[in-house]
């Protein structure tokens, strides 16, 4: 079993075992359309979200990477805002201390093979309550219209489901 250690500027010390190759053995209720190098080169969370932490990942998640010392909605593949700030999840009760930064650090850490009893079936349990935003496009929304709800699309996008075809 192989071993991650973390130092950024959120955690310091925080250890934890891959106990699943990467990408593979998931949960059979957890199918996302992209992997986190996709989301990241496609343009997710102003492109702030993973800069201070790249040593934990493989280095080609970042090679298409949109990142950015600021915060930047340009960034983002649809090119709007969907985002809450983190004090907002904080207030909420939404993160768990394993993952700081929310749910996009643990699909980042799950995909690694990170499993942790509990916390995944509760974060698996939030990606399925996002796929209500698919149905609405659906309904909505010209297929392939990308001006259509592009804040419902990146919000989506953000959870690992692609609208891009719908």
């Amino acid at each position: 079993m192989a071993w991650v250690e973390v130092n950024d500027r959120m955690q310091q010390g925080y250890r934890y075992a891959l106990a699943a190759p990467a990408g593979q053995d998931f949960h059979v209720d957890f199918t996302p359309d992209l992997t986190p190098a996709e989301m990241l080169a496609l343009g997710v969370f102003g492109g702030k979200y993973m800069t201070d932490c790249q040593d934990e990942f493989p280095k080609d998640w970042f090679a298409a990477a949109r990142l950015s010392p600021r915060r930047n909605a340009r960034l983002n593949f649809f090119g709007v805002e969907a985002s809450q700030r983190l004090s907002v999840w904080r207030a909420k009760g939404w993160l768990h201390p394993d993952d700081p930064r929310g749910w996009f650090q643990w699909y980042c850490r799950y995909f690694l093979g990170r499993r942790l009893a509990g916390e995944d079936q509760r974060q698996i349990g939030r990606w399925k309550a996002m796929r209500r935003h698919l149905v609405q496009l659906g309904h909505h929304c010209e297929r392939c219209d990308w001006r259509c709800r592009p804040r419902q699309r990146q919000a989506l996008l953000q959870w690992a489901y692609d609208s891009r075809g719908l």
